[in-house]
């Protein structure tokens, strides 16, 4: 079962506060930040796989948790502060990293925490290495890092005197100008279509969860996504059938990953419809679903390139379900649910395609259950907190177990 002390670990980049010497016109947060930089990540890696170039996905998903669990425990440390010391000062940034690695290590497990130990010792190395997908994957994830600090900035540009920003503004487009040969980068930095599509999707950072209620910490939609995204690959490391470790396959993991990440993606053009509301009548959610799904395909999909569109189509429709895509004789792809032995027995191959949406359910009810409970044991509450976290409790009471995951136990365990 996952450590409840790491779920609650990674939900403190939701209070991580970017940006705090200069004026911002909302709440920039850490949680936020790296939401963004995965979505820039996936557009980016997007246009090299089309290219012809392999993205190790698998490493990139994990190196995004591992950059996020460092920057939790370095909050106060600005990148300029830790780029002198990794520069001028090795040995002090090799024993940073060590002190890093050691407030992790009863919160993850022995392969996991392994896994961060060499993701850490690598230090620059990692992104030279031998292997050349995960060179080109780390050049892919720091470029999105790049641009996402860049967008941030550009927000933030409005509100603050140029002098101030001059020399941070410099210091990013140096730092961005060596992955300007990924095309990806190159369309989004001269604000082509996929710009376009980032643009939209950042409408979910200026949208808070539980809009109806004051709550510490608030949350945005997208960040919220990105702690989906990450709960949802450690839940699938906790998944068993018949008392044994499911192997996924890297299709199912990519696809667990990445439905998370964009399962809210409609809210960026229908604004987040609360629960209550989408149940206030039994035919409701049916409707407001194909309502999302008109609106998405007018005003998203236009913005999509013709190499991703259906791959994130299929991440948002029935996002909640455990499923497979089959090729049809026409060519046309068709999704299909399925059960989750079968899922795990039958269709762990890449070509099926397979979707724990399930699971991606558990993780999503996970995090409202945490933003409940954490305001609440902060003194903010208010009925809609109290009903919440009881409804998702008894949700699970009645199945416990879903695709291979003690669900009420893990709750329980974080609420405690």
């Amino acid at each position: 079962m996952i450590d409840k002390r790491l779920i609650l670990k990674i939900f403190e980049a939701f209070s991580i506060q970017r940006w705090t010497d200069l004026v911002r016109p909302f709440e920039i947060v850490e949680m936020d930040k790296a939401a963004e930089k995965m979505v820039a990540a996936y557009i980016i890696g997007k246009f090299e796989e089309q290219n012809g170039k392999k993205i190790d996905w698998n490493w990139m998903m994990y190196a995004s948790f591992f950059d996020l669990l460092k920057k939790i425990m370095l909050c106060d440390m600005k990148s300029p502060v830790q780029k002198m010391l990794r520069c001028d000062y090795p040995l002090e940034y090799i024993k940073l990293n060590e002190w890093v690695l050691e407030r992790y290590r009863n919160m993850l497990d022995d392969e996991l925490f392994h896994a961060f130990k060499a993701y850490l010792a690598g230090g620059e190395t990692r992104y030279t290495g031998d292997n050349p997908d995960i060179f080109l994957s780390s050049r892919v994830l720091r470029a999105a890092h790049k641009f996402s600090t860049l967008r941030e900035l550009e927000m933030i540009s409005i509100m603050n005197e140029e002098a101030r920003l001059t020399k941070i503004r410099q210091e990013i487009n140096e730092d961005i100008r060596p992955y300007l040969d990924l095309e990806g980068l190159k369309r989004l930095m001269a604000h082509e279509r996929p710009f376009e599509l980032i643009m939209k999707i950042e409408q979910l950072r200026f949208q808070t969860r539980w809009n109806q209620t004051p709550r510490i910490p608030k949350t945005s939609v997208l960040g919220h996504c990105f702690f989906v995204a990450i709960t949802t690959l450690l839940l699938v490391r906790d998944a068993r059938i018949d008392g044994k470790e499911v192997k996924y396959c890297d299709k199912r993991l990519f696809n667990d990953f990445f439905s998370a990440l964009f399962h809210d993606l409609p809210e960026a053009v229908t604004r987040d419809i609360i629960s209550p509301v989408k149940q206030a009548t039994d035919g409701l959610p049916g409707i407001v679903k194909c309502i999302e799904d008109e609106i998405v395909k007018k005003d998203l999909v236009p913005l999509m390139e013709d190499f991703f569109v259906d791959e994130i189509l299929y991440f948002t429709s029935d996002e909640f379900e455990n499923r497979i895509r089959t090729k049809e004789l026409d060519g046309s792809f068709s999704s299909e649910n399925v059960e989750w032995n079968d899922l795990c027995e039958i269709y762990n191959k890449n070509e099926y395609s397979p979707v724990d949406g399930k699971t991606v359910r558990i993780a999503d009810h996970l995090s409202a259950l945490i933003e409940a409970d954490s305001s609440i044991k902060h003194g903010i509450t208010s009925s809609h907190l109290v009903s919440g976290k009881e409804g998702t409790m008894k949700h699970y009471l009645k199945t416990p177990i879903i695709n291979g995951i003690d669900v009420a136990g893990l709750f329980y365990s974080v609420i405690e």
